[in-house]
């Protein structure tokens, strides 16, 4: 079977140049443009890299069109909803789900590696009370690659897992450590007998000697129901295919980085409110509009072209229709309402606004539909845990990710130094 190809003619001297066309396993064909400045004396233009891929992957796959989202081929609602986040982290990092035996190894390892050295401690202390969460946490997991320089060189599969799962296992204690630092508050060190959700909220929640705080609604102790929506979250967010800050990540590897650099800059991009601060944003937003009575009338200011004002947590730049992510929120927000008996404020706001904006033909003919960002926001309240968090918790699911990206681009025989061009227009 011949091989498919595109054939471009120069209009201004009628050269023709044939680029072949590269086959995916699911979703848009490619078309291979790497000889096409050697070929031509041209770049391509494409601004935000709409059209471009920029490697070749087989983590996860996204149809935007049709709502759909798969890590390692497997969708995300059966991940979200039968297996835990552990599990899909080895699967991102190993390509299949974990045996029973080889989760509680893994697990078992995580647990171990979720402490900090003693030297790293003394970092948080060079910022302010007030410093928020996602610049110390930035700032941490560079000062962690002084503390395993070995990383920098790996000859094989076993070094690349110890590298992964360490930052895996170490990056819910930074956080945890840089939320209770912005308190001025006693840190609390991972316990070995609690799992990765758990052991996290623990880290947030908990005062010295192990006692829990009272929550808000006066509660001692954390739920299960509660472990298992965080546990979701941290699911949804381990991987998005390459965003912005996942490309960030490829391209700081391409230069030779450490990897901890690597997932570092990954940190300081995901805090941009495009992107993962969004959910941030959205409860700032909620907080704004400060009534269910007044929601109208800020519909009204997102429908109008000539006001600046937008509605936060809808829409999305790959998915055109409802986020597959979101989906799974809705339900879980809908089950905690019943578990333990959350409603606020808030959430009145938001489902007016959700309620509106699913029926209103403006949202509907331009795909403005709720996107993960408007149900994490809501969840993450609910859960007690501060908007400065909020993307400190996306970073946590994420780093899986983030890492495992590296890993391919690193084992990648055909990565080279990212390297963009552009379209000159000055003097």
């Amino acid at each position: 079977m011949p091989k498919e190809s595109f054939t471009l003619i120069d209009n201004r001297n009628g050269k023709q140049y044939e680029y072949p066309v590269l086959k995916g396993s699911r979703g848009p064909d490619v078309l291979d443009l790497r000889t096409f400045f050697s070929d031509t004396g041209l770049f391509s233009y494409d601004p935000g890299y709409t059209s471009t891929a920029s490697c070749r992957s087989n983590i996860t796959f996204i149809n935007g069109k049709k709502g759909e989202l798969r890590y390692r081929g497997i969708p995300i609602e059966e991940l979200a909803t039968e297996h835990t986040y552990l599990e899909t982290c080895y699967l991102l990092l190993n390509g299949e789900l974990p045996s029973a035996q080889k989760l509680l190894a893994f697990d078992l390892e995580i647990r171990h590696r979720a402490f900090l050295h003693e030297g790293l401690r003394h970092l948080f202390n060079a910022f302010p009370d007030n410093a928020h969460p996602m610049a110390t946490l930035s700032a941490a997991v560079t000062a962690l690659a002084s503390f395993y320089d070995e990383h920098l060189n790996m000859e094989n599969g076993t070094e690349y897992l110890e590298m992964a799962h360490r930052i895996i296992a170490k990056i819910p204690t930074i956080a945890a450590f840089a939320y209770r630092h912005s308190l001025g508050i006693p840190f609390i060190q991972p316990d070995i007998d609690l799992a990765f959700t758990r052991n996290f909220l623990t880290m947030m929640r908990a005062y010295p000697g192990g006692k829990m705080h009272l929550g808000t609604e006066g509660h001692d102790e954390i739920k299960e129901v509660e472990v298992r929506a965080l546990d979701t979250i941290f699911t949804l967010h381990a991987d998005h295919e390459q965003n912005a800050s996942t490309t960030v990540v490829r391209n700081v590897a391409s230069t030779g980085a450490h990897p901890y650099v690597a997932i570092a800059s990954g940190i300081s991009a995901l805090w941009g409110r495009a992107h993962g601060g969004a959910n941030e944003s959205v409860i700032a937003q909620l907080e704004m509009i400060g009534s269910v009575d007044r929601v109208d009338t800020f519909i009204a200011k997102a429908k109008d072209p000539d006001d600046p004002f937008r509605l936060m947590g809808f829409g999305h730049r790959v998915y055109k229709n409802f986020d597959p992510r979101a989906r799974i929120l809705k339900k879980l927000q809908d089950e905690l309402k019943e578990e333990i008996g959350l409603n606020s404020h808030l959430m009145e706001i938001a489902e007016k606004v959700e309620e509106i904006a699913l029926s209103d033909e403006y949202f509907i003919s331009r795909n403005l539909y709720p996107n993960i960002d408007f149900y994490t926001g809501i969840i993450l309240t609910a859960l007690q845990i501060p908007k400065s968090m909020f993307t400190p918790v996306f970073v946590i699911g994420r780093t899986v990710g983030w890492i495992t990206q590296w890993i391919e681009f690193k084992q990648d025989p055909q990565s080279k130094i990212a390297r963009p061009r552009q379209l000159y227009s000055g003097q």
